[in-house]
């Protein structure tokens, strides 16, 4: 299919995040069109439905699992838009890229930086597209941001502070995401992943020291986590996520370089920069926001550089991977391999 016609979509989960989404691009069918949809959950499906016929469409059939999706529909299938449980992402993206299907994939990436390793090896075998949908990494907020750090106007980072909070604990409890089989990781690997993806996203660099506390607070996935961290420049950075807050949500991010403080979100909600000789933090203006998939096709039609790579989310599951052994072992400092990331 040529890049300039719209992209025929397969929606690989039908719950409420992939329903959203949807939305979207059938608000945008110029450039895309969903033709084949799958979730083993019945109730999801019809609630699915519901957003064809909002839109004035007919219902897509449910396939019965992935393998007949890709069966059935491989000859009139661009992309594949993959919104599931966090543990299904790299079996569901390996089978769609070797499909030869472009892949957005929602957030964490995967569950294991073995699992993104070798999603990324699968990724440059099939030559194929693999664009990981994390808001912060997708934001123009982030992305202005890590032009000026990795152009050196900001100056070396020296520090970085992080933090999160949600009540996440008792708003999902019962849901998968408390599930630690399917989700990975409680609020930490939730909510918590837009933090750990944002801030690797921010230092580009790898993390070579890491210490962490995971608290669960009696539930089955952490709720509170702790982590303490150096980066191979030797800059610093700490992080914390609260899952049994009050009822709110939301975050910041503090970079301190050697010639300016950034502020902004795990999002990329806001971002203002302090300079060196101003007094206060200015907001910075950005380009005007792009939906995920808006992106997405600027990227898969070569109007945009990837700006959420898998390279991205191999740093972020390898610093996943070293808070979780260190919070095993009570906070002992684990280092990690000597391997350097590119993006």
């Amino acid at each position: 299919m040529e890049l300039n016609q719209p992209a025929r979509v397969a929606m690989i989960g039908c719950g409420a995040m992939a329903r959203s989404h949807a939305r979207n691009i059938l608000r945008q069918r110029d450039t895309s069109q969903i033709v084949a949809v799958y979730d083993p959950s019945e109730e999801a499906y019809v609630e699915m439905c519901k957003v064809f016929t909002d839109a004035g469409l007919p219902p897509i059939p449910n396939s019965a699992d992935l393998e007949s999706l890709l069966r059935d529909h491989k000859s009139h299938l661009d992309v594949a838009f993959i919104v599931t449980p966090h543990a299904y992402h790299y079996e569901q993206a390996r089978a769609c890229l070797e499909a030869g299907l472009d892949v957005l994939l929602e957030k964490p990436m995967v569950v294991t930086a073995d699992e993104a390793q070798k999603l990324i090896d699968v990724r440059d075998k099939t030559g194929k597209l693999l664009v990981i949908a994390f808001n912060g990494s997708l934001s123009p907020q982030i992305r202005t941001v890590s032009k000026m750090l990795q152009a050196g106007e900001l100056g070396s980072i020296l520090n970085v502070v992080a933090f999160v909070w949600e009540d996440w604990s008792d708003h999902y409890f019962g849901h998968w995401k408390q599930d630690a089989k399917i989700s990975g990781g409680g609020f930490m690997f939730d909510t918590g992943a837009h933090m750990l993806n944002t801030v690797a996203d921010l230092v580009n660099e790898d993390f070579v020291e890491v210490a962490a506390w995971l608290d669960n607070r009696h539930r089955s996935v952490d709720i509170l986590g702790c982590v303490m961290a150096r980066l191979r420049s030797g800059a610093l950075v700490t992080m914390n996520a609260c899952g049994q807050a009050i009822p709110s949500c939301s975050s910041e991010i503090r970079v301190f370089c050697t010639n300016a403080i950034i502020r902004t979100g795990i999002w990329g909600e806001t971002l203002e920069i302090q300079r060196a000789g101003e007094k206060q933090l200015q907001p910075v203006s950005v380009p005007p926001s792009m939906g995920a998939w808006e992106q997405f096709i600027a990227v898969r039609s070569g109007k945009l550089r990837n700006p959420s790579p898998p390279e991205i989310g191999l740093r972020m599951a390898r610093l996943w991977d070293a808070i979780q052994a260190s919070a095993a072992q009570n906070g002992a400092v684990v280092r990690l391999e000597n391997k350097v990331t590119e993006n």
